[in-house]
């Protein structure tokens, strides 16, 4: 609402707890507009400040006119306590000091701004961790695409220490020097099932990448010795190798790894069928610190890998020789293992009951014993209770997984009694 003063006499007051906007008192002209107000104390009102006034559009000169007019007939009776402090408005523009801001182009000036801005203003840390969660083909064919900004940042260095190739049938030896010769901090990579690579892409790889840590390779038949050998001497900080279903690989590329990769703690090494005792011993040897080992159908590894092992690898959570021609005879040296927390017998012809609850009652901490396709196991000592190992496996929390439709003469009721 548009505000007047309507006499001199009406006290000059700021309304409370308003918007105000601010506009300096007129020098001259309120006689002009019918106020009865002296030259003096107009001058005294420009001296005084500035007075301020509720937020309100401007006004037609029309309404402005017909405002005068009404308010020319009222009662000079507006004060502070209740009703609305009025002043008389000009009626140009142009002749008025009072500047008022209507809200609405702050709206237009900040939409204006926002129409051009695009998400290349962010950060680039921002753009950087977005980018993180796209794969290695989406970010090379898709964002790098997008403008020179993109493929900058597509190709930062971050994104490239870990390198996940899995499944990408266009990768070759070519590619790998390439990366290996521009990337060097390169510490992660996997290249599962790419038929492509042979043992020279990856040679190339270990010899530029000192850095090395996990290198996993499944299913790629077509590497051999050269590759896994040339990563063990290169590659010194190696803690991870997984190269499952390699049948080129034998006994010296492990014994490369027992030389050179003491920090080893996880290695895998299922349906690598040329593997032998003589490589397992090597290798249990050389890396002590090996916390996490997975043989299958391991058809060369006998009881003679199970107790170089046991003896070499003191810190050993996860044991697996599923389908491994290994008996009684070399499972119970795992009972010197304290840390064995999970532990996967499947498929093991020769091994027996007895054996099985020793290393149920002195590895306190297995939470996971995998008894699967064993045909000589039955339910006999849990159905007795074990001679007092059945009250050892529930005060150590010990979870039995076995499927017992794969035993022999055994029943559900003997199943619940193990818990």
């Amino acid at each position: 609402m548009v505000c007047k003063r309507k006499c001199s006499e009406v006290q000059r007051c700021t309304p409370c707890k308003q918007p105000r906007c601010t506009f300096a008192a007129p020098d001259v002209g309120l006689e002009d507009r019918g106020v009865g107000v002296s030259g003096g104390e107009a001058t005294s009102h420009s001296e005084s400040g500035h007075c301020h006034l509720p937020l309100c559009p401007l006004p037609s000169s029309s309404a402005s006119s017909s405002s005068a007019s009404s308010s020319s007939s009222s009662s000079p009776t507006d004060g502070c306590g209740g009703a609305e402090l009025r002043a008389d408005l000009p009626h140009s523009s142009g002749s008025s000091p009072c500047c008022f801001h209507h809200p609405n182009d702050d709206c237009q000036a900040r939409s204006a701004d926002s129409d051009h801005l695009s998400i290349n203003h962010l950060p680039s840390s921002i753009l950087l961790k977005v980018l993180s969660h796209l794969t290695v083909k989406e970010r090379c064919l898709c964002a790098s695409l997008v403008c020179k900004y993109w493929r900058d940042l597509c190709l930062d260095f971050q994104f490239w220490k870990q390198i996940d190739l899995s499944g990408l049938q266009q990768v070759n030896d070519d590619l790998l020097v390439k990366i290996a010769s521009r990337r060097q901090n390169i510490t992660e990579i996997n290249i599962s099932d790419c038929r492509g690579v042979h043992d020279h892409g990856v040679s190339s790889l270990a010899s530029h990448c000192p850095s090395l840590q996990k290198y996993t390779a499944y299913r790629c038949k077509q590497l051999g010795d050269a590759s896994l050998s040339a990563l063990g001497t290169h590659c010194p900080l190696l803690v991870k190798v997984h190269v499952g279903n390699q049948d080129k690989l034998t006994d010296e590329a492990l014994k490369k790894l027992g030389e050179h990769c003491s920090e080893l703690k996880d290695i895998h090494l299922g349906q690598c069928y040329s593997i032998t005792d003589e490589g397992m011993v090597a290798l249990s040897k050389g890396c002590r610190k090996l916390q996490r080992l997975y043989l299958q159908e391991n058809k060369l590894v006998t009881d003679r890998s199970v107790r170089a092992v046991a003896e070499n690898c003191p810190e050993l959570q996860f044991v697996g020789f599923m389908g491994c021609p290994v008996t009684s005879q070399g499972v119970i040296h795992l009972t010197a293992l304290r840390n064995l927390n999970v532990l996967d017998l499947r498929h093991i012809s020769e091994l027996n009951n007895e054996t099985v609850m020793e290393v149920v009652r002195k590895c306190r901490n297995l939470s996971s014993l995998n008894l699967c396709l064993n045909w000589s196991i039955d339910d006999r000592y849990a159905e007795t209770g074990g001679g007092g190992h059945l009250s050892h496996i529930a005060t150590s929390r010990t979870v039995l997984i076995c499927m017992w439709d794969s035993c022999t003469s055994n029943n559900e009721r003997s199943f619940f009694n193990l818990k």
